[in-house]
């Protein structure tokens, strides 16, 4: 499709927008645009037609049905942070992101944090209807709470270097690796399972620095079951464009990104576990998507508080209050 083709409201997707880092690249699910790609983004909806009625019909989530049986987290989540290369023993982490994301995985769900009560809403199983749009999650498997925290394991896989720029297949199988690590070598012990892998700081996964993304989430296929993982580069790279002091000034926000930019992926993986059978909008967005890159008024992002201190995080989409909110009930 040319890019200045006329699109009618409906037909708009995500990855249409020639400033998205999905256009071509449909792999990239739930993708983090830079706060420039977001701005761009935001300026061709504006031009082809995104009318405030579309954006009203494109702001609903909806179930997608599931695949091989699976649609969310519908358990406690299970984070298995793989910190990819030997450069995380050699300079590799000058800002100390290995530290600070085991401390975001293990504070979630602690501490009375509420910022995980979005994400329970959302449901699957057989009784979930294809283009659901609300849960009843009294008698319907849903998103669970990490109560105790996410973080169900560590690995610095510093057996070799991570490939300066490694490709969306060797992401894939560093997450297979990594599920042999932990011994999680069944569909069973993958099913609230995913596989972050982090790349030290120098390297481009999937064109990192020179493509317009900070992460994206993904699955692939093994004997192991389908593992959910995300491509999370060391975004301090690119500085404020993937959210350093996004929300707190000076050093104390110098790592805001890892944890904006990893909630997001996080999150979205908690509710389009196996994309795209969870929970998107028709243009393909996920709740992670919707609220991105908000700095001020209902849905900005801010610091949240766990049991282990506060990270600064982006809000996620509510179904059940039609807006993007940063605290939610536990369901």
């Amino acid at each position: 499709m040319a890019v200045g083709a006329a699109l009618s409201a409906d037909d708009l997707r995500l990855a249409d927008n020639p400033f998205a880092p999905a256009y071509g690249h449909e792999y990239r699910h739930g993708a983090v645009p830079t706060r420039e790609a977001k701005l761009h983004m935001d300026e061709w909806d504006r031009v082809h037609g995104a009318s405030a009625a579309r954006l009203r019909r494109h702001t609903v989530l909806a179930f997608g049905g599931g695949i091989d049986g699976i649609g969310v987290t519908s358990g406690t989540p299970k984070v298995y942070l793989v910190f990819y290369g030997s450069q995380w023993t050699g300079g590799g982490d000058p800002n100390g992101a290995a530290t600070y994301l085991q401390n975001l995985f293990t504070g979630l769900g602690t501490g009375g944090e509420h910022w995980s009560g979005t994400m329970t809403q959302y449901c699957d199983g057989p009784t979930v209807p294809r283009g659901a749009t609300t849960c009843n999650t009294a008698n319907t498997p849903h998103v669970g709470y990490p109560s105790v925290g996410a973080l169900a394991g560590v690995w610095f896989d510093t057996a070799a270097p991570s490939p300066s720029s490694a490709t969306i297949s060797q992401l894939a199988q560093e997450a297979v690796n990594a599920a042999a690590h932990f011994g999680n070598t069944t569909a069973a012990s993958n099913r609230y399972a995913q596989y972050v892998v982090v790349s030290p700081s120098g390297t481009h996964p999937d064109g990192f620095g020179s493509a317009n993304f900070c992460a994206w989430h993904s699955y692939t296929t093994s004997s192991y079951g389908d593992l959910p993982y995300t491509n999370m580069p060391y975004v301090t790279d690119l500085g404020a464009s993937c959210g350093e002091n996004f929300v707190n000034p000076g050093s104390a926000g110098l790592l805001d990104g890892f944890s904006i930019v990893n909630g997001h992926e996080y999150a979205e993986t908690l509710t389009d576990q196996l994309p795209a059978g969870g929970w998107t909008t028709r243009s393909g967005s996920e709740n992670g998507d919707l609220c991105a890159w908000i700095s001020s008024g209902q849905g900005a992002a801010a610091n949240v508080s766990m049991g282990n201190g506060a990270y600064a995080m982006q809000s996620t989409w509510s179904n059940d209050t039609s807006q993007c909110d940063i605290s939610h009930n536990i369901l």
